[in-house]
């Protein structure tokens, strides 16, 4: 699937993932409506948040619950957080949080890469390993295809690629929804495997006996963080 590693693996989610991804879609939706209002219509952002949440099978109740605070004035301050870092065995590592209390999360990220045998460094020390973009991966799709609707619809990408019937299209971060428009417009029943704004390496690296083992329990670890939002890496996995 080109640089997107393993992106499009569905992987059986426990009932405490399933906890962790409620709270964190209601904790962003939440500051999206507060900060843009609460109506789907008038506030793009937060519509396709919610479509995004419902995409990953997020209660209809959680989305409610979360706009309802907004609308009935309960006033919750959510800071956005990034930590970066090294892993075992050199690979890198960044943190996207988004929290109520800074001190407690930091400590709780700084644990983790501890714990693993990792460090965290200062913010910029990875970031600039990455690229910054959108990426769409349409299922049963051909290059040319999408080509064709992007051209068509004056939409510029950065890289196409096409592996096993799917094509990934890969372009700035705010062409997120001008590239899916473009292809919904050529294709109104495309199915998207993939449509996020993320941070692919610009090289991979690929672990191998304690540095994995430990590189796995970073990311367990993370993923016990109720604040972590996301975790990006240069690991082949």
């Amino acid at each position: 699937m080109g640089r997107f590693p393993n992106i499009a693996a569905s992987k059986a989610k426990t009932g405490a993932q399933k906890a962790k991804v409620y709270s964190s879609y209601a904790k962003e939706i939440y500051q999206v409506a507060k900060q843009g209002g609460t109506d789907p219509n008038g506030n793009l952002s937060l519509r396709h948040l919610i479509e995004k949440a419902k995409k990953e099978q997020v209660p209809q109740e959680v989305i409610k619950r979360a706009i309802d605070k907004v609308n009935s004035g309960v006033d919750e301050s959510y800071t956005s957080v990034r930590y970066e870092g090294f892993a075992s065995g050199g690979a890198t590592v960044m943190v996207d949080c988004l929290t109520d209390n800074v001190n407690r999360t930091v400590s709780l990220v700084r644990n983790a890469f501890t714990k693993s045998k990792g460090k965290m460094g200062v913010s910029g020390c990875v970031a600039h390993m990455y690229e910054h973009l959108s990426v769409v991966i349409v299922k049963d799709m051909s290059e040319d295809e999408a080509m064709e609707a992007l051209l068509m619809n004056e939409v510029n990408a950065k890289e196409i690629e096409e592996s096993d019937n799917n094509v990934s299209i890969y372009g700035d971060p705010a062409d997120l929804y001008k590239i899916k428009d473009a292809i919904l417009s050529s294709k109104p029943d495309a199915e998207f495997l993939v449509d996020e704004v993320t941070y692919l390496p610009n090289e991979m690296v690929t672990l191998g006996g304690e540095d994995k083992e430990n590189f796995e329990k970073l990311l367990t670890m993370l993923d016990d963080v109720e604040d972590v939002q996301k975790v990006y890496h240069n690991v082949e996995i």
